[in-house]
C-alpha cells in the first residue's frame, strides 16, 4: 500500500462527510492504493455510524475504536501502528489541515524527504492567548530540549515508512508526536501554509490547558533543564540567605539594630517556601512520568476494528 491517512476523531460527525468529499478526489490521481484510518475515541454522537456508512461504499475507509477515551496523541499513535502505507499522513478531520496540501506533501516525499512538515503562517479562528502560549512554548522547548521542533507545526505531517517503523518502536507513553518524530530524525522539509478555521462544530480540545500540557511534555520529556534550574534556584537562595545572615552578624557586632522586621522575615519565609514547592513540583513531574513509563500499561486497547486483518 502506498499511502495511509491517519485521522484521530472524537465527536466529529459533522465534519467527516465534508472531509472525505474534499480528500478523496485529491487522493485518486495520486494513487488508488491508499487507506483512510479513523482512530476514534468512543463518541456520544454518530461519529462511528457516519464512518461506517462511508466505509460501506469504500472499503479503503477503516475504523479503529478504542475501549475508552485515550486522547488524540494515543489515537494517532494507534493509527500509525496499524497503518500499512509506504508513507503516512496524520491530519485532523475538521479541515484545519487542508487536504489540498497532500499533493505537495507527496511530491516532497517522492523527492526523498522522510518527514514533510506543514508550518502554519496564519492560524485563523484561534484566540490570541493560545497563539501567545504556543509561541512562548516553542521558544522555551527549542531553547532547553534535547531536540529541535520547528515552531508553528502540529501533528499534521507526512512520514515515510522507515520513520513510522522507528516511531512505533519508541516506548514513551506521553504521545508527544512532534518530539518523538524529532528524536527519530531523518531528512525533513517544511511547507508553509495558512491554517483555516474549523469547518463545523466546536473544538473538543481545551486550547489553553491543552497547549500547556503539550508544552510540559516538550519540557519534561525531552529535557532535564527544569531540574537543573531548580538546583540553581536552590543555590541562589542559599547564597542570598547566607549574605543576609552575614549582614545581620556584622550589624550586631557593630552595634546597629537589625533593620529587618517581622513582615520582612515572613515574606522571606513565604518566598523560600514557594521556591521549595516549585522545586518539589518539578521533581514530581519527572517522577510522575517515570511512574507512567515503568507501569508499561498498554497505550490503547482496540474495542473494534473495521478493515484490518484480525
Amino acid at each position: 500500500m502506498l499511502l495511509s491517512i491517519i485521522v484521530p476523531v472524537y465527536r466529529e460527525e459533522k465534519n467527516i462527510a465534508e472531509f472525505l468529499r474534499r480528500l478523496q478526489p485529491i487522493l485518486a490521481p495520486l494513487t488508488g492504493d491508499y487507506e483512510i484510518i479513523f482512530s476514534m475515541d468512543p463518541s456520544p454522537d454518530r461519529t462511528e455510524d457516519v464512518i461506517l456508512e462511508h466505509r460501506a461504499s469504500d472499503p479503503r475507509i477503516k475504523l479503529l475504536k478504542f475501549s475508552r477515551r485515550v486522547g488524540q496523541p494515543m489515537a494517532t499513535l494507534a493509527g500509525l501502528e496499524y497503518a500499512c502505507g509506504e508513507a503516512a499522513i496524520v491530519m485532523d478531520v475538521d479541515l484545519q489541515d487542508p487536504p489540498e496540501l497532500v499533493r505537495e506533501m507527496m511530491a516532497k516525499w517522492r523527492e526523498g524527504y522522510d518527514v514533510v512538515l506543514p508550518q502554519r503562517r496564519q492560524r485563523t479562528g484561534e484566540p490570541w492567548l493560545k497563539k501567545a502560549v504556543s509561541a512562548v512554548g516553542y521558544k522555551v522547548i527549542n531553547k532547553i530540549a534535547d531536540v529541535q521542533i520547528p515552531p508553528n507545526t502540529g501533528d499534521f505531517r507526512l512520514m515515510s515508512r522507515r520513520v513510522v517503523d522507528e516511531l512505533v518502536k519508541l516506548k514513551e507513553s506521553h504521545g508527544f508526536l512532534r518530539g518523538m518524530v524529532a528524536v527519530v530524525g531523518f531528512k525533513q522539509v517544511i511547507i508553509p501554509f495558512d491554517r483555516p478555521a474549523r469547518h463545523a462544530g466546536a473544538t473538543n480540545y481545551n486550547r489553553f490547558l491543552g497547549s500547556l500540557r503539550i508544552g510540559f511534555n516538550g519540557i519534561f520529556c525531552f529535557s532535564t533543564y527544569a531540574l537543573k534550574l531548580s538546583t540553581m534556584m536552590g543555590f541562589a537562595i542559599a547564597t542570598f540567605s547566607f549574605l543576609i545572615a552575614l549582614a545581620y552578624l556584622i550589624m550586631k557586632l557593630a552595634g546597629f539594630p537589625f533593620p529587618l522586621g517581622n513582615p520582612t522575615i515572613v515574606i522571606l519565609v513565604l518566598f523560600m517556601g514557594g521556591i521549595q514547592l516549585i522545586s518539589v513540583g518539578i521533581l514530581g513531574e519527572y517522577i510522575g512520568r517515570i511512574y507512567e513509563e515503568v507501569r508499561a500499561r498498554p497505550k490503547f486497547i482496540v474495542e473494534r476494528s473495521e478493515g484490518f486483518p484480525r
